[in-house]
């Protein structure tokens, strides 16, 4: 779920978004970087964003009250690493945010740690743990993706319970709440994206190997990484 306008205090607003601005410049730089090495990369950014973009769109209503969706980060972050993941989030959310009222202008800064900064690193934790101690590839790309998409919204729930902390309990309580109203419908869709995720790498392994090659997904000439 985003957090959508009006849902945090002004306060934590601003404190989400200052949170986010050093992620954000890096990214920035990222981006500016690999487009130097190898113009092609741009196409899989674009590709990446778009990913973004379509699945975190389609909202699926939860029995909770809620709703949930995927996320589509992991996919970014196992090509080209959580930093220029942070660019495409922050501006799919914005286009969602003024085109299709999901998520808000006020909660951006939350709303972009969540999805485009602590999922994306966690993803990609994930793949390059995955890599080192020689998990198959496609298990390991399956891991990143799904485990990425349920921290993100571990993340999201502990947003609204430090701003809304429990009578009984605090943050830790409220949290727990958040997390049992995302759960019925959050686990099942991180499945499906870890699944889908997979499947868009081998298409792309058969059908883009130079592009991946450039951008060090695989290895030139070789067996994948």
């Amino acid at each position: 779920m985003h957090i959508m306008e009006g849902y945090l205090p002004a306060g934590y607003c601003v404190a989400w978004g200052a949170i986010c601005l050093p992620f954000l410049v890096a990214g920035y730089f990222s981006i500016k970087r690999m487009s130097k090495r190898n113009r092609k990369t741009i196409v899989l950014l674009a590709m990446a964003g778009a990913f973004i973009f379509v699945i975190s769109s389609l909202k699926i209503p939860s029995v909770t009250g809620s709703c949930s969706h995927m996320t589509g980060t992991g996919l970014g972050a196992i090509l080209f690493g959580p930093l220029p993941v942070s660019i495409l989030g922050v501006i799919v959310l914005l286009f969602q945010a003024i085109l299709l009222a999901h998520g808000g202008l006020t909660t951006l800064g939350a709303n972009t740690f969540s999805m485009a900064i602590a999922g994306p690193f966690v993803s990609y934790g994930i793949y390059i743990l995955c890599k080192r101690i020689h998990v198959n590839k496609r298990v390991g790309i399956f891991l990143a993706a799904s485990i990425g998409d349920l921290f993100t919204y571990c993340v999201t729930a502990f947003q609204l319970a430090l701003a809304y902390p429990s009578a009984d309990g605090g943050v830790m309580a409220s949290m727990i709440k958040f997390l049992a109203v995302y759960a019925p419908t959050q686990v099942p869709l991180a499945i499906v994206e870890g699944l889908l995720t997979v499947i868009i790498i081998i298409g792309l392994e058969s059908f883009a190997r130079p592009e991946l090659e450039g951008v060090g997904f695989m290895k030139e000439g070789g067996d994948d990484e």
